[in-house]
This record gives C-alpha cells, sequence and structure tokens, in this order.
C-alpha cells in the first residue's frame, strides 16, 4: 500500500474520508477524445462523484490557437476557477471517467499556475463506482472564491524550444502514443497530420503507467516502465503525445519517481505532425 500524496495522486479510500472537508474541490475532467462518440459532459450530468464540478478541458483553454486545449491564459484560468469556486487555500482533487487519463492533464494545468495543493484520484471515477461509493447527479451551488497564481514558465514547452532541445541533446523527449502511432504504422486521430514521431524521442505508452484497474503502478513497477523505454530517471525531459493529454500522465508518473525536473511540449503532434512539409521541416520521422 502506498501513501497518499495529495499533491500527485490519493486514493478513493483518501477522496471518501475527505470528501466532505470545507476546504476540498473535487474536479470531473473527463475528456473524450474525437471520434469515440461520447460526450463527457453529459456523462457528468447523469452521474459525477457528490460535490464535483465539471473542467471542461476544450473550454478552459487558448481559445486564439488553431491547436487543441492549448493552456489558457493566465487570466482566463484565474477567471474560470473564480466563477467555479476554486481559490487559495483549497486542496483540490482531479478524477476523470477513463481511470487516469485526462485528470493529469488538469494536474499539470493547477501546477503551471503555481497551484501545487492539487492530486489525481488514482483509479478515477471507474474505481469509485466499482468501490459502491455515492454518486449523484445535482449540480454543486458554486459560490466565488479568489484565486492567485505564480505562472510556472518551466513546466511548458513550445516548438522552438522543443526543437533546440533536439539540436543540443541536453532533454530527453518521452512520447506517451501507442507504439503503432509512434512509429507511424497507425493513422493519427486528427486529420492532416503525417505519421511518426519527433526524431530522437522515446517512446513509453501512457498504458504500461497503469495497472489493470487504471491505477498508476509504484515504486519498482513504476520505475520499469519507464526505464523499458530507455528513459533515464534522473534526465531533464520533455513529455509529448498526441495533443498534451496522456503526456501529463507521464509526467505524473516521473514527478512520483522523484524528477522535478520535467515539461510539457503542449502543442505535442497535434502541432509537430500538422503536415508532412511542416514535419519535415521539424525533422519528424514521417
Amino acid at each position: 500500500m502506498f501513501a497518499d500524496d495529495p499533491k500527485t495522486l490519493v486514493s478513493t479510500d483518501w477522496l471518501a474520508v475527505h470528501l466532505n472537508d470545507p476546504d476540498l474541490r473535487v474536479l470531473d475532467a473527463s475528456y473524450c477524445p474525437p471520434g469515440i462518440g461520447r460526450d463527457a459532459k453529459a456523462e457528468y450530468d447523469g452521474a459525477h462523484i457528490p460535490g464535483a464540478r465539471f473542467f471542461d478541458i476544450d473550454e478552459i483553454s487558448d481559445q486564439r490557437s488553431v491547436l487543441p486545449h492549448m493552456a489558457p491564459p493566465v487570466e482566463k484560468f484565474i477567471g474560470q476557477m473564480r466563477t467555479m469556486g476554486i481559490g487559495d487555500g483549497h486542496q483540490v482533487v482531479v478524477y476523470d471517467s477513463a481511470g487516469l487519463f485526462s485528470a493529469a492533464r488538469v494536474w499539470w494545468l493547477f501546477r503551471l499556475m503555481g497551484k501545487e495543493d492539487i492530486a489525481v484520484l488514482d483509479g478515477g471515477f471507474p474505481k469509485w463506482r466499482a468501490e459502491g461509493r455515492e454518486v449523484e447527479d445535482r449540480t454543486p451551488i458554486l459560490r466565488e472564491r479568489n484565486m492567485t497564481v505564480q505562472y510556472q514558465a518551466h513546466l511548458v514547452k513550445d516548438v522552438t524550444q522543443v526543437a533546440e532541445a533536439l539540436k543540443l541533446g541536453d532533454w530527453q523527449i518521452i512520447d506517451a502514443r501507442s507504439p503503432a502511432r509512434f512509429h507511424g504504422t497507425e493513422p493519427e486521430v486528427r486529420p492532416g497530420l503525417c505519421a511518426g514521431h519527433i526524431p530522437g524521442s522515446l517512446n513509453v505508452h501512457y498504458a504500461t503507467l497503469l495497472n489493470a484497474d487504471g491505477t498508476m503502478k509504484r515504486g519498482d513497477d513504476l520505475r520499469a516502465a519507464f526505464t523499458a523505454g530507455g528513459v533515464d530517471l534522473d534526465r531533464r525531459t520533455i513529455t509529448t503525445c498526441g495533443s498534451g493529454v496522456t503526456a501529463t500522465i507521464l509526467m505524473l508518473g516521473l514527478t512520483i519517481l522523484g524528477n522535478q525536473q520535467v515539461s510539457l511540449y503542449d502543442g505535442s503532434w497535434a502541432e509537430w505532425g500538422q503536415s508532412a512539409e511542416w514535419g519535415q521541416s521539424k525533422e519528424a520521422s514521417c
């Protein structure tokens, strides 16, 4: 049994004990990738953990960008959190309907804004429901709260910084997509993207970090998932994926293992692989 950590992962037991704490806020950050025919908000409306607010990853993003769900401007994040009743002094727990998928994206986003009192619910909503715990379909009453942020620029990289890291070789880059997508033998889920990966990047499919019940592996099992992909757990690392969602699972795992030098390439393959011409100009394996 591993200890709960309100800055990384907490168990369903922990959440059940603290669910009614006055300074606890629970977020449902479920996200349905393109083409699967599900509506995350509708599923939240049907059932969610009591008191949970819905965090819309697509809505709480930089709407000026043509790329999917890029990190929002600081002002937008503050405004959205204020409206959702989330502010300074709150402990936040975020979960999703897959077990451990998009919740890690919101964990990273809060940390990007300098808010470290946030944890992912290990096993997410599936584990909560499998244990017969209470759910509801009511939207909580929201009261605005003040939030201050301290933007942590080192936690995010743009395409220019990733290209520079490749040139200098001073960061390792880990791709969380499936081996088939990484090697270009399976088409991308978004149209207009070439197949392949950032040259020199390593492949650690995010699913290899998870147990069969959707919880995250720990200890030697978690280390082994990274080392099997050739990852040096002590090196500075940039994580990437299709659109900056599952890459944050790698970031969460590395943080649990003690690596505090991990950044997210927010544009990920949605930016790097926009077309064969673009990808080749960035030396992608297309």
